[in-house]
């Protein structure tokens, strides 16, 4: 089974963006895949971004392969994580095209 971790915009955004990364986080589950996500780590919202980062590094580490949220692009630690996703050789794939288990991954 593969894990997935969600990359996508968070600051500066209502919520934090919280709602559409649980969102996919349970429909990912629902199709079966382990999801590492960013929105369910223990810090507190409003910590620091470095802190988050560090965070949501470490959860990225432990999966094979990163699922990015529309507008990614505009997010900073977004970015971050798709540019280390890469160099790193992970799977980098929009989480919408993951449509049923293991397809495209």
């Amino acid at each position: 089974m593969q894990r997935i971790y969600l990359s996508g915009p968070m600051t500066g955004l209502p919520d934090y963006n919280y709602p559409a990364f649980n969102t996919e986080a349970a429909r990912l589950r629902a199709l079966g895949y382990t999801v590492e996500n960013p929105a369910e780590n223990p810090l507190p919202a409003d910590a620091p971004w470095h802190m988050c980062m560090r965070d949501a590094i470490r959860q990225m580490l432990a999966c094979d392969t990163v699922a990015f949220l529309p507008d990614w692009r505009q997010s900073r630690g977004a970015n971050v994580e798709i540019e280390l996703a890469i160099h790193l050789g992970m799977a980098v794939i929009p989480a919408s095209g993951i449509v049923s288990p293991q397809e495209g991954l």
